[in-house]
């Protein structure tokens, strides 16, 4: 990887939000400042360069995203098989460590990015995830898938998490939000391709080899990542991890907390369809088991088309609608007794809860009146994600527990979670811009 410019007079490392022409045209005075600068480094939103970036972006978010969002192919294996003895919400603690870890890693590791330690980051992450998938294979005891699975995989994400995310505002602009809708839909991508590999190899060769072969993958496409992604340039000034007053800000502040609860029961639903399918004879084992490839299927185009049109209508306006539906979603599993209804289910909702997911650092960045604090607030708003993450998926486990195996309690709670995420956020909306129905937000 090439070292970064340090452009001299550089206060962030984000893009400006839409519409900040003041802040677009200290970037490239900065730039043409730069050693061994040229007209071509201006050439945002456009480019061989560019997209390669969002293609190396596109490979973390495979590795990092699609690793977690797959976790409930082996939340459904491990209650059926090696962990049948263990309980749904204790088993469940291994996916949501590993997307806590994803999250509160990232957000810690967001200074030593603006440091220029990239290299180092992607070295170690690169190590961990393979590794941790190989650990995997040989594990037999809960708190060994917990220590592998769980630990090891989630602080490799965690350090290929920031990455990313922040190389895309360094080559785009105007086309920011689209840019990063077609990065984040590795996560997609990932969470369909990494379930259907495991559930194959693991009639075939079983558990331990189908998990290797998963790490095998894993570490080729972060090896190319690496080589791809190229830091444009990092700040001067150093970013400071926490920023206090920012919660004073109304906007912000309700923004971080219907992001703890909307993520609070997000998973739950992938989490817990296959078994749900399964446990009521709803579906045949083998169909169940690609419940959550369908879901990430549309999860891939609900991380496109959203984000193309938060370019011109403002992220806010989109986000909202977006946790809205997928609550309304969640809450209609009550009412889901059939096959095609599953599946409806499974697809719908991966599309809505997609673009749930990934438009947030598009709306910090929009909500954040000095860009220089950008980073440092998008990471205090991943460790409000990381806490939801943390505990969503082990309370809605532990409602089946406590009904004997019945779903409603966490159908309820997925639903009443993402509602009022939206909800939230609706309100958030209301006093940045008033009561202007089109107001651009």
């Amino acid at each position: 990887m090439e070292e970064p410019e340090k452009p001299p007079g550089l206060l962030s490392s984000s893009a400006p939000s839409p519409g900040s022409s003041s802040c677009e045209e200290a970037i490239e005075t900065a730039e043409k400042k730069a050693p061994g600068f040229n007209d071509d480094d201006l050439s945002f939103d456009h480019g061989c360069k560019a997209w390669l970036q969002v293609l190396a972006s596109f490979l973390f978010f495979f590795d990092t995203w699609g690793i977690v969002t797959a976790f409930g192919v082996f939340q459904t294996y491990y209650e059926q098989a090696l962990l049948a003895h263990e309980s749904p919400s204790t088993i469940s603690w291994i996916g949501s460590v590993q997307s806590f870890l994803l999250l509160f890693v990232g957000a810690v590791t967001g200074p030593l990015f603006d440091a220029g330690y990239a290299r180092q980051l992607l070295i170690a992450g690169s190590f961990l995830v393979p590794f941790g998938l190989m650990m995997t294979s040989i594990a037999t005891e809960f708190w060994q898938f917990l220590l592998a699975q769980g630990f090891c995989v989630g602080l490799g994400c965690g350090c290929l998490f920031v990455p990313c995310v922040a190389i895309i505002p360094q080559y785009f602009k105007r086309k920011k939000a689209f840019a990063n809708g077609v990065a984040a839909t590795g996560s997609g991508v990932g969470g369909v391709i990494y379930p259907i590999m495991f559930r194959q190899l693991q009639l075939r060769i079983g558990f331990a080899w189908a998990t290797r072969v998963l790490g095998f993958v894993a570490f080729v496409t972060l090896v190319l990542a690496c080589f791809l992604l190229r830091v444009r340039f990092q700040p001067t000034e150093k970013r400071a991890l926490i920023q206090l007053s920012a919660f004073k800000e109304p906007v912000y502040a309700l923004f971080c907390i219907a992001q703890l609860i909307g993520f609070s029961g997000l998973y739950n639903v992938m989490v817990y369809i296959q078994p749900y399918a399964i446990d009521n004879r709803i579906v045949s084992e083998h169909l169940a088991f690609y419940l959550l490839a369908m879901l990430n299927t549309a999860s891939a185009c609900g991380r496109i088309l959203p984000n193309y049109i938060a370019d011109f209508t403002g992220p806010l306006n989109v986000i909202a609608p977006m946790a809205l539906a997928s609550g309304i979603l969640a809450l209609n599993w009550i009412a889901i007794h059939s096959s095609g209804g599953v599946i409806a289910l499974a697809v719908l909702y991966g599309f809505f809860s997609g673009g749930y997911v990934s438009i947030p650092p598009i709306v910090i960045m929009n909500i954040t009146p000095d860009l220089r604090d950008f980073g440092t607030r998008l990471g205090m708003s991943f460790v409000f994600v990381a806490i939801g993450a943390l505990i969503g998926t082990p309370i809605g486990g532990a409602l089946i527990n406590h009904m004997g195996g019945d779903y409603l309690g966490v159908k309820i709670f997925a639903g009443s979670c993402l509602v009022c995420s939206g909800t939230i956020m609706c309100a958030a909306r209301f006093i940045r811009t008033g009561p202007r129905l089109l107001a651009r937000m």
